[in-house]
């Protein structure tokens, strides 16, 4: 019995449509196809929680390590007075404060001796008063501004006198998605915030130690 072409049409048209419903029942490969679609996202996202919380863990370290130099100073066990055997050197001491964050952050061979990420203000003051609250920057009142660096000394005190230990620290952000949230500090010739400032500060009066 021959078959007309309207009946063949019709066959191909049911045998195709019963291929495409198959094919929408198919979980063949979904998996891989679902993961590469989110994989990209995913990743991002567990990039920004691993260095959004490095960042903290290392702001948390940089505050432990001024809490220590500032133990030390307060005591007497480090002393600006060049007769005595507890004498540092500004480079000296910066050399202290990086091994005491070494755990996290690692100070290069020249960062002792000339500033590039850490930063250390240390001075002393005739009253508690007279220590700055503010950030120094450029630009004042740019909250984004980069760190004015020539208001940063080294004259730390003697016994009895108020003392001001100051660390700040430029953490780099790689992760883009968390660079808008945590970075607060636009380097000089940058268009835009790219690093994490990290502040920590101690105010305090030296012990009267002999």
């Amino acid at each position: 019995m021959a078959i007309s072409k309207q009946e063949t049409g019709k066959v191909r048209a049911s045998l195709r449509l019963s291929r495409l419903r198959a094919l929408a029942r198919s979980r063949d490969g979904s998996a891989a196809i679902e993961f590469a679609l989110l994989a990209i996202p995913y990743f991002i996202i567990i990039f920004a929680i691993l260095e959004t919380f490095i960042a903290f863990a290392a702001e948390e370290l940089v505050s432990n390590a001024v809490d220590t130099v500032s133990r030390e100073m307060r005591t007497g066990q480090i002393t600006f007075d060049s007769t005595r055997p507890t004498y540092m050197t500004q480079t000296q001491f910066r050399q202290n404060f990086c091994n005491e964050i070494s755990i996290i952050i690692r100070c290069s061979a020249t960062e002792a001796a000339t500033p590039d990420k850490l930063y250390l203000d240390v001075r002393s003051f005739t009253s508690f008063a007279a220590i700055p609250t503010t950030i120094p920057r450029v630009t004042p009142s740019d909250k984004y501004s980069d760190l004015k660096i020539s208001d940063f000394k080294f004259t730390p005190g003697g016994p009895a006198t108020i003392n001001i230990v100051r660390a700040y620290y430029r953490w780099s952000i790689i992760v883009d998605l968390v660079r808008p949230y945590i970075t607060g500090l636009r380097p000089v010739g940058s268009s835009m915030p790219s690093e994490y400032l990290i502040v920590s500060t101690a105010a305090f009066q030296n012990e009267q130690y002999p």
